[in-house]
């Protein structure tokens, strides 16, 4: 009988070339679906939340597929972690409903963006945070960041090269904090994003932290078109997919984010 999984997966992107397959590059797509094969014993194809870039890591990312493996769920994840590179791992492993889509059934998604103030660059850091040579004004970045929170078009902040989509997202949580000394962390948890919509997003947070935009100016970029006002995607490896959620936001969501977030 077929059944129809939703498989947790963490993974550190730094090797790989996004999730998504692709013809000549490693990704952690192909990744997964040619350890599942082996321990389903049947092709798999696999269809994520996300479509992770190049660089850019996961601590919950949610994939779906469907196999008619006799392996039971319960051993699905100890069994791929066994056979998995130790740059991905398995979390869980669950039956779901039949058609179940780990991305079209997706409510919302939290994303985390790391920045470090490094002085002198940082080898053991470069993969996981953008790392700065200048510090930036954490509290000009928070009134930047909660004017994001709400119903925007944020065409603006939306790079070429993405799939079409309404660039129209809701945003229920925007805001950084300061993780340790000199070491900062963007929060944003919304109802869909746009192609590099954080990294765009976090760049221009920080061109304000750093005085080099005015707090405004966040304000007037969401309603301006792409081009319109300077912007560049911030570095990949600063970026998180957090976390990915199948019920839809509230404020009860809003303060188990806040809870998990702390217990990490």
């Amino acid at each position: 009988m077929k059944r129809t999984i939703k498989l947790t997966v963490c993974y550190d992107g730094s090797n790989y070339s996004g999730f998504q397959r692709q013809a000549k590059e490693t990704t952690i797509q192909q990744m997964l679906e040619e350890k599942l094969a082996r321990i389903c014993g049947e092709t798999v194809t696999v269809t994520g939340s996300g479509r992770t870039d190049a660089g850019v890591h996961a601590r919950c990312q949610v994939v779906s597929f469907a196999t008619e493996g006799s392996i039971p769920t319960a051993n699905m994840a100890r069994a791929l972690n066994g056979i998995l590179p130790e740059d991905i791992r398995a979390l869980r492993a669950e039956e779901a409903q039949p058609g179940f889509n780990a991305r079209k059934d997706a409510c919302w998604k939290e994303y985390e963006y790391r920045i470090r103030y490094t002085p002198e660059p940082d080898p053991f850091s470069r993969n996981y945070v953008w790392q700065m040579q200048e510090l930036p004004d954490i509290d000009k970045m928070n009134a930047a960041a909660a004017m994001i929170i709400g119903t925007h078009d944020f065409g603006g902040f939306q790079s070429s090269g993405s799939t079409q989509a309404s660039p129209v997202k809701t945003i229920y949580k925007s805001c950084w904090e300061k993780e340790q000394e000199g070491t900062f962390v963007y929060h944003i948890a919304g109802n869909g994003f746009v192609y590099h919509m954080v990294r765009n997003l976090v760049w221009s947070m920080v061109q304000i932290g750093l005085g080099k935009k005015p707090t405004q100016a966040m304000a007037d970029e969401l309603t301006q078109k792409r081009g319109e006002f300077e912007n560049s995607p911030a570095p990949p490896q600063g970026l998180y997919l957090a976390r990915v959620e199948y019920e839809n936001f509230t404020k009860k969501s809003a303060k188990n984010i806040d809870k998990m977030r702390k217990s990490d």
